[in-house]
C-alpha cells in the first residue's frame, strides 16, 4: 500500500515533467505513436467517466484533468511538428504509423479531402460543442453563485429545526461550496478547449507552410511533391490531435449539461425514453412516411416496424406487476421494554409552539421564524463569546394553538402568546392615539402593546408605535431569555472548545489553567455569565483565572478574586470612555451593619427578610427614573456584602450589576445618583 501511495503521489509530477520533455527533447517516431494512442485512451476514459457520473460533482476533478489532457495534446503537437518538419521528406511514415494511418486511411490519401474533413471537425468542436458547453458553464456558474446564500440559509434552517445533524449540515455546506467552485472552474476550463481548437488550426497552417518552405529549399523536393507530402502529414497530425480534443469537448458538454439524478446518463436517458407512449407515435408517423410514393420504403418501413415492436414490448413490460420484495418481519414492540429515546432529550434548547404557529416555520411560506432564530444564535454567540447551542423548533399538541414556550435544559424560561396573522404595535413612550385591536404586553420588555391587522401597520407607525411581526416577537423573546440564562448554555464541551481555540494563540496560558479542573473552570465561567460578564475577551479572563487559581481552586472564591481584574469589562456596557459611571451606594451605617452580619456568619450571606424588603423597595424607587430614561447604572458596595446584595436584588433588578469598590477602575469618573439608606431612604428603612 505504501508503494502504491508513493507511486500515486509521484505520478502527477512525472506527468508534468513528461510534458516539458515532449516540448523540448526530440523523441523517435515509435514513442510518438505510443503517446498518440495514450492520448486517445485518456480522452476515451475521461468521456466514459463523464457519461457514468450521476451528478457533476462525482467528477469534481474534471477541470484539472481537462487542463492536463489539453497540455499533453499540445505537447504532442510540438513533438510531432518537429518530426514532420525534420523528417517529412523521407515519406508518409516519417512521423510514425498513427499519423500515416490518419493521413492515408481516414482521409483516403487525398489531402484536399483531408483539409475539408479537418475543417468540419474543427467547426463541430469549436462552434457547436465547445461554444455551447462554455455558455452552459458560464450560466451555471453565475446561477450557482447567486443561489449560494439561499442554500446556506436553507441548511441553517434545517439545522435549527432539528431536521439534520451538525455533521450532516457540515457535509451539505461543503457540497454547496464545492459545487460553486466546480462550476466556476468549468467556466474557466472551457476556454482551454476553445484555445486548443484554435491552436490546432494554427499548428496545421504552420506545418503546411513550413513543409512548403523546407521541402524545396532543404531537401530538393518539387513544390507539388512537398505540398503532397507535408500537407498529408500535417493533416494526419491535426486529425490525430482533434479526435481526442473532440472527445474531451463532448465530455465537458456532458458534465455541464447534466441534471442531478440517482442514475448515470445512460440510465437517465433510458428511463425517460423507455415508454410506450414515446415510441407508438414514432411508429405510426414512420409508417405513414413509408407508404408515400417515392419514399425509400425498404429503409423507412423496417425502422417503423422496429419502433412499433419497441412500443409493444414496453407496453407489455409496463403491464407486468412490480415485484414487491418480502418485507422483513417486524417484531412486535415489547410493552415491558423502555428505550432511551423515550426518556432522553438530545437538544438543550427547544422552542415549543402550538399548532396555530406552525405556518411560521413552514418552508413553503419561507419559514420566517427559522431565519430569525439563526440570526439570534449568531448574534448571541458573538456577544457571549461561545457558540450558542442550536434551537430545535417542535410543535406541541398539548399547547394552545398560539402559545409558544422556550425550554432550556427541560425548564421553561419563557412563555407567551402571539397572533401569526397580525402585527404587534409597541408603545415605546412616544406613541399617541388609540389603536383598534387586542391589548397585550410585550413579552420581552413588558411594554404596552396592541395586536393590529397587517394593513394598519403604516398607520400605527405614523402614530409613533414600533410595529413588529409575530416571528420577530418570538425571536426577540428567545434572545432575551437565552441571554438572561447564558450561564446555563455553557457546558463542559463549550469550555473545552474555548480552551482549544485559545491554545492555538496562547498555549502557555492554557497550560497555566491545568491545575483547575474543567468542571471548576466551567463553574467559574457560568458564574461570570450569570452576572452579565461576557466571554468575548476570554484570553483576559483566562489570565485572571490562572492567577487566582494559584491561591485557591474554589470556583466561588475565584469569581470574587478575578472580578477586580475584569472591572473595565463590566463597566464597558454601562458608560462610555468619556462618560462618568452612574452608581448607587448604600449609606455607611447600613453598609457597616450588613458587613458585620456577613462577618458573623461567613459564607451564608444572610440578610434579615424585613430589612431586605426595605432595601429592595428603596433601590427600585431610586432606579425607576434611570430605567425610564434608559440610563445604565451599577450598585457599588463593600466586597464582603457584594454576593449577598446580588442575591437580594437579582429577581427585581436582574440587569443591574452589583460591583465592589475594588472593581471600579481608579481613573474612571463616578457619578453617585442615589445613596440607599441616606435621607429619605434612611427614613424608609427605619419605618
Amino acid at each position: 500500500m505504501k508503494i502504491l501511495a508513493a507511486v500515486r503521489q509521484g505520478a502527477l509530477p512525472a506527468a508534468i515533467l513528461l510534458l516539458v520533455v515532449l516540448m523540448v527533447v526530440p523523441i523517435p517516431a515509435f514513442m510518438l505513436d505510443v503517446f498518440f494512442i495514450m492520448n486517445i485512451t485518456i480522452s476515451l476514459a475521461v468521456l466514459m467517466v463523464a457519461l457514468n457520473a450521476e451528478k457533476p460533482l462525482d467528477f469534481s476533478s474534471f477541470p484539472t484533468v481537462l487542463l492536463f489532457a489539453t497540455l499533453f495534446r499540445l505537447g504532442l503537437n510540438v513533438a510531432s511538428t518537429r518530426i514532420v518538419l525534420v523528417h517529412g521528406h523521407t515519406g508518409s511514415a516519417a512521423a510514425g504509423h498513427v499519423i500515416e494511418a490518419f493521413g492515408s486511411f481516414v482521409i483516403g490519401g487525398d489531402y484536399v479531402v483531408g483539409l475539408f474533413v479537418f475543417a468540419i471537425i474543427v467547426i463541430i468542436n469549436l462552434i457547436v460543442v465547445t461554444k455551447g458547453a462554455g455558455r452552459v458553464s458560464e450560466v451555471s456558474a453565475r446561477f450557482t453563485l447567486d443561489a449560494l446564500p439561499g442554500k446556506q440559509m436553507a441548511i441553517d434552517a434545517d439545522l435549527n429545526a432539528g431536521l439534520i445533524t451538525p455533521d450532516e449540515a457540515k457535509k451539505r455546506r461543503v457540497d454547496v461550496a464545492t459545487e460553486a467552485e466546480f462550476y466556476g472552474s468549468m467556466d474557466g476550463s472551457s476556454k482551454f478547449v476553445k484555445g486548443d481548437a484554435v491552436a490546432g488550426l494554427l499548428i496545421l497552417a504552420a506545418n503546411i507552410v513550413g513543409g512548403l518552405i523546407l521541402g524545396p529549399v532543404s531537401h530538393g523536393l518539387t513544390i507539388a511533391k512537398a505540398a503532397q507530402t507535408y500537407t498529408m502529414l500535417a493533416i494526419g497530425d491535426a486529425l490525430v490531435a482533434q479526435v481526442p480534443a473532440l472527445l474531451l469537448s463532448i465530455a465537458a458538454a456532458a458534465i455541464v449539461t447534466r441534471v442531478k439524478s440517482e442514475k448515470d446518463l445512460a440510465g437517465q436517458i433510458g428511463s425517460q425514453f423507455g415508454s410506450a407512449r414515446t415510441w407508438t407515435p414514432v411508429a405510426v408517423i414512420l409508417t405513414l412516411l413509408g407508404v408515400l410514393p417515392g419514399m425509400p420504403h425498404f429503409v423507412i418501413l423496417p425502422l417503423a416496424a422496429a419502433a412499433g415492436f419497441a412500443a409493444w414490448k414496453l407496453h407489455q413490460i409496463a403491464k407486468r406487476p412490480v415485484p414487491v420484495p418480502p418485507a422483513a418481519p417486524v417484531e412486535a414492540p415489547d410493552p415491558s421494554k423502555i428505550g432511551w429515546d423515550e426518556v432522553s432529550e438530545t437538544m438543550m434548547v427547544n422552542l415549543d409552539i402550538g399548532y396555530g404557529l406552525v405556518p411560521l416555520v413552514d418552508e413553503r411560506r419561507g419559514a420566517p421564524l427559522m431565519g430569525r432564530i439563526t440570526g439570534v444564535r449568531r448574534q448571541l454567540s458573538k456577544e457571549l463569546g461561545f457558540v450558542v447551542p442550536q434551537v430545535r423548533v417542535r410543535d406541541d399538541i398539548n399547547l394552545p394553538p398560539y402559545i409558544y414556550r422556550v425550554m432550556l435544559g427541560g425548564v421553561c424560561i419563557g412563555e407567551d402568546q402571539v397572533s401569526p396573522d397580525e402585527m404587534l404595535a409597541l408603545d415605546t413612550g412616544q406613541a399617541f392615539g388609540e389603536l383598534i385591536g387586542k391589548k397585550a404586553k410585550d413579552p420581552t420588555f413588558g411594554l404596552d402593546a396592541t395586536w393590529i391587522a397587517t394593513g394598519d401597520a403604516d398607520v400605527a407607525t405614523g402614530q409613533g408605535y414600533l410595529v413588529v411581526d409575530s416571528g420577530t416577537v418570538i425571536a426577540t423573546h428567545l434572545n432575551h431569555a437565552l441571554g438572561a440564562n447564558a450561564g446555563d448554555l455553557l457546558g463542559a464541551d463549550e469550555v473545552q472548545s474555548l480552551l482549544d481555540e485559545l491554545k492555538e494563540r496562547a498555549p502557555h496560558l492554557v497550560a497555566a489553567l491545568a491545575p483547575l479542573p474543567l468542571t471548576a473552570l466551567a463553574t467559574v465561567l457560568r458564574g461570570l455569565l450569570s452576572e452579565g460578564i461576557q466571554l468575548r475577551e476570554f484570553r483576559r479572563i483566562a489570565a485572571a483565572i490562572a492567577n487566582a487559581a494559584q491561591r485557591t481552586l474554589d470556583p466561588l472564591e475565584i469569581i470574587e478574586l478575578i472580578r477586580p481584574d475584569l472591572g473595565a469589562l463590566i463597566i464597558a456596557k454601562l458608560a462610555g470612555v468619556r462618560e462618568p459611571l452612574r452608581v448607587m451606594t448604600l449609606e455607611g451605617g447600613l453598609e457597616q451593619l450588613l458587613g458585620q452580619a456577613a462577618r458573623n456568619e461567613p459564607g451564608r450571606h444572610v440578610i434579615e427578610p424585613e430589612l431586605g424588603r426595605r432595601i429592595v423597595d428603596a433601590l427600585q424607587a431610586a432606579a425607576q427614573p434611570l430605567i425610564a430614561e434608559a440610563k445604565p447604572f451599577a450598585l457599588v458596595v463593600q466586597p464582603a456584602i457584594r454576593v449577598a446584595i446580588r442575591k437580594l436584588i437579582r429577581t427585581v433588578l436582574p440587569d443591574t450589576p452589583v460591583m465592589s469598590f475594588f472593581e471600579v477602575p481608579e481613573d474612571k469618573a463616578v457619578e453617585v445618583v442615589a445613596i440607599i439608606g441616606g435621607h429619605a431612604q434612611q427614613q424608609a428603612l427605619a419605618a
